[in-house]
């Protein structure tokens, strides 16, 4: 199994250098690995090392307030993010940073995986979710190094249930020190098939969106945008989503709207949705723009989404009507703003959670949703603040049901040090 597992890794490298002719994001991230080592060399040389991996931008937010914890622990280790994809490496790198290396992940060939981390000394490896590279663990763990997964998410259908999976689930015995479960299903199924050193730590997902409570969430021109009227934020939208705000817009002239696509190449097509709309990067402290006769605001820049949240009487939050998954409703939810979404969200636990608490909603397609979305908003408006309205109990629910999680961060730092 282990040479099918790197006849795989070298299928795939030849996969994405294939489609690296036709998609940038892959071409960025086939020349960002031929960048690791030299910046690993360069940044941590001989220096005693904790390493972060993170697919991507959500699975980054997943273990950022895990490794601020370990950084004032081991104030004299240096530290190191990497990732997989470059949606995540082009955004985070972009940001104030917080490790004092950023990189790609070289590809889990083991000759590629040994010459980077000869470079520098590995104390503690985490990686998030379930981002497994089983020679990058093998090298790791005969080096020495203290492995662990952290917000471990396992589910029914994944390689491990399966009947050829017995080599990926010894690989993951042997290697890893501990895995921290989101929840306690996760840790029932990893104990099946014989992962028994765990922990139900939950998602410090929900830690890390209670920090945004803490810090200055202004953003320039949002209050005048919104006035005294009802503000929808549409965040990470895919099409679905940009349908219900058509509708919505339609149906509830009287509100404010404000989109922001998952993808910036996205804006162009919006600006043909929304003619009137008006551009975020337009906007300028040097121009008075009368805010009264613009409905509909469009994001046409990255790292404003979680503080637009705060803005937010209702989210509508994008992937859960596409084949790419929900994204993070947490960021809304924190802020108690209760939360729209379509019902593709098997590897989301916390959806699930939220609907419970009854701080959102999910819906097969995008009518359901924006009939909903239309009748609470004109309950809300209708109540005048004479009694709770129904979205108001919403947004009450939202906010308890985040700020009432245990500190999931805490219980993985003090068993790391134990």
């Amino acid at each position: 199994m282990k040479s099918l597992y790197n006849l795989f890794v070298y299928m795939m490298i030849f996969g994405m250098k294939v489609f690296s002719l036709f998609n940038p994001k892959t071409k960025k991230g086939m020349r960002g690995r031929k960048q690791s080592v030299s910046i690993v060399t360069e940044k941590l040389q001989g220096e005693k090392v904790i390493w972060m991996h993170a697919a991507s931008l959500g699975e980054y937010e997943q273990g950022l307030p895990v490794l601020e914890k370990l950084k004032e622990q081991f104030p004299e280790h240096k530290s190191l993010v990497t990732f997989f994809s470059p949606s995540g490496y082009e955004n985070v790198k972009k940001r104030k940073q917080i490790a004092d290396a950023i990189c790609y992940l070289p590809f889990d060939r083991k000759k590629d995986v040994k010459e980077f981390v000869s470079t520098f000394d590995t104390q503690i490896f985490f990686t998030v979710k379930y981002d497994f590279w089983y020679n990058l663990l093998e090298v790791l763990k005969n080096r020495g190094t203290k492995i662990y997964v952290i917000s471990a998410l396992f589910y029914e259908h994944q390689i491990f249930f399966e009947s050829y999976g017995k080599w990926f689930v010894k690989q993951l015995k042997q290697n890893v020190d501990w895995f921290f479960h989101q929840t306690i299903k996760s840790q029932a199924l990893a104990k099946k098939i014989g992962l028994t050193n765990s922990t139900v730590s939950g998602d410090t997902r929900f830690d890390r969106v209670k920090q945004f409570l803490d810090r200055d969430n202004h953003l320039e021109f949002i209050e005048e945008f919104k006035g005294n009227k009802k503000l929808i934020v549409f965040g990470s939208s895919w099409q679905a989503e940009e349908d219900i705000a058509q509708v919505v817009a339609k149906k509830l002239p009287e509100i404010k709207i404000v989109i922001a696509p998952h993808d910036l190449q996205r804006v162009a097509h919006l600006q043909t949705l929304f003619p009137n709309a008006v551009l975020y990067s337009s906007l300028s402290n040097s121009q008075t723009v009368d805010f009264t006769t613009c409905q509909i605001l469009i994001i046409d820049s990255i790292g404003k989404l979680s503080k637009l949240y705060s803005y937010a009487d209702l989210a509508v939050v994008g992937g859960g009507f596409h084949s790419a998954g929900l994204h993070n409703i947490l960021e809304a939810a924190v802020y108690g703003v209760p939360v729209i979404f379509g019902n593709q969200y098997k590897k989301n636990p916390e959806a699930d959670a939220l609907i419970d608490a009854n701080g959102g909603k999910c819906f097969d397609d995008f009518v359901a949703a924006s009939v909903f979305i239309r009748e609470v908003i004109k309950k809300d408006i209708e109540s005048d603040g004479e009694e709770k309205s129904f979205l108001k109990q919403m947004s009450e629910n939202a906010y308890n049901f985040v700020n009432s999680q245990p500190d999931s961060t805490e219980i993985i730092i003090n068993k790391i040090l134990s």
